[in-house]
């Protein structure tokens, strides 16, 4: 028998809105970093150490002089979203912290990573990108000469092409949104348009393919169609209103939205213009798709329908019965997402869910969904729709068609399970 659900006041809509970002989530350990003189009376208070006293907010901040300013700005230590990283090694991904974020673009500095071989220290006076090839004539730039040309400004996802094989190969109910889905991450991006600079140098009839190349140690190289170089592709020096990070690219990186990306080639320092594909190695025993035949997909550069729910998940819990809401992110390497239904008892009964910021072409999606939750068990899921008509798989139908071990383009429903207590834990 199916109880009866209370309305939705808005006193519990107000009340649902700041649940999920801090459920359940202890106050941060204040990291050592400046003393507050003073005291709420006003009275100076004895210095300690200024290298070991924590920063302890005062009980009335009117009463008390604030901090001096930067000439950077940091966040707040109460703020403690980070990536997930092995630190200290040149080789290995660093995770996005959905589970912690806000809204739909990802901070520079929480921008997931991907190295191969370290990251390059570059000097951007000395630095250059070369278009030769089939081309009329070739041309090697500097970044001076890069940011003369006309800026284009788009937000786009990066979605690394292994995201989700946590979740998917050893599954866990002890995993996050970070853990799960964080090689996926959106952001603003200026740069020049790849097509003005080929414009540029003149591209002869035989042409069909583009060889990027990066300068790290890996020298990361992988072949482009031309059609989509010459399409939306972007060479970009800027994300979120400031320079690339040296992790994210600096001072340059390839952006070829919704594609997967690895072919997002960081550190890009050559663009040769071909007629055949390179076959290299991040595109031959790299970044194909095994399929149940025993054979595989090569070129499957798309980046397919997805959704992932970000709150309530592990580690949060929600705490108690009332009325919450269900949120997270959907995308898709097709254009724009077009619905997204959420499930909160294991896919016999879906809603569509509301998307507050619209649905951007080629970005991350901010999907939402009010919920009472009753006490009992739930099952919660998403699936998401594109414009084209594309929609995220179960696991069933997903190892169907890509078998127990795809490796790549892992885009399958995902789940969470909401036990009697409010714990929440991964379902797979």
């Amino acid at each position: 028998m199916t109880r009866p659900t209370p309305p939705l006041s808005r006193r519990a809509l107000l009340r649902s809105g700041g649940l999920l970002a801090g459920a359940a989530v202890a106050a941060p350990a204040l990291h050592a970093m400046t003393q507050v003189t003073g005291s709420a009376s006003g009275d100076a208070a004895p210095a300690p150490d200024a290298a070991t006293a924590p920063l302890v907010p005062p009980p009335d901040p009117t009463r008390v002089q604030g901090l001096p300013s930067e000439s950077y700005g940091t966040r707040s230590p109460f703020e403690t979203a980070a990536q997930l990283t092995p630190t200290g090694v040149v080789s290995g991904s660093s995770w996005t912290p959905h589970q912690e974020l806000l809204g739909t673009i990802t901070p520079a500095d929480l921008h997931f990573q991907r190295h191969h071989n370290g990251i390059p220290f570059i000097d951007p006076a000395r630095f250059t990108l070369t278009l030769h090839g089939l081309v009329d004539a070739p041309l090697t730039f500097t970044m001076e000469e890069l940011r003369r040309f006309p800026s284009v400004t788009r937000t786009y996802f990066i979605e690394c092409s292994g995201n989700g094989g946590r979740g998917y190969n050893n599954p866990k109910p002890e995993l996050s949104p970070q853990i799960i889905d964080g090689l996926t991450s959106n952001t603003e991006w200026t740069g020049v348009s790849v097509a003005t600079l080929l414009r540029a140098v003149g591209v002869k009839p035989t042409a069909r393919w583009v060889l990027a190349e990066g300068s790290d140690a890996a020298v990361m190289t992988r072949s482009i169609p031309l059609a989509k170089m010459l399409d939306d592709a972007l060479v970009v020096y800027a994300q979120n209103g400031e320079a690339l990070r040296p992790a994210n690219g600096y001072p340059i990186r390839l952006l070829l939205p919704g594609w997967e990306g690895n072919m997002c080639v960081k550190w890009l320092r050559r663009l040769e213009v071909t007629d055949v594909a390179g076959m290299t190695r991040e595109e031959t025993s790299k970044y194909t798709d095994p399929l149940p035949d025993g054979s595989s997909r090569q070129f499957s550069f798309v980046m397919d329908v997805k959704s992932m729910i970000t709150s309530p998940t592990w580690p949060h819990t929600v705490p108690e019965k009332g009325w919450w809401t269900i949120r997270g992110l959907a995308w898709t390497g097709r254009g724009a997402v077009r619905r997204v239904d959420v499930s909160t008892d294991g896919g016999r009964t879906w809603q569509a869910a509301q998307l507050p910021g619209g649905a951007p072409p080629l970005a991350h999606t901010r999907f939402e969904l009010p919920w009472y939750w009753d006490g009992r068990p739930a099952h919660l899921m998403s699936r998401a729709i594109d414009e084209t008509g594309a929609v995220q798989p179960t696991i069933e139908q997903y190892r169907k068609v890509r078998g127990d071990n795809p490796g790549y383009h892992l885009n399958a429903i995902r789940s969470w399970d909401v036990a009697a207590d409010g714990t929440v834990t991964f379902g797979g």
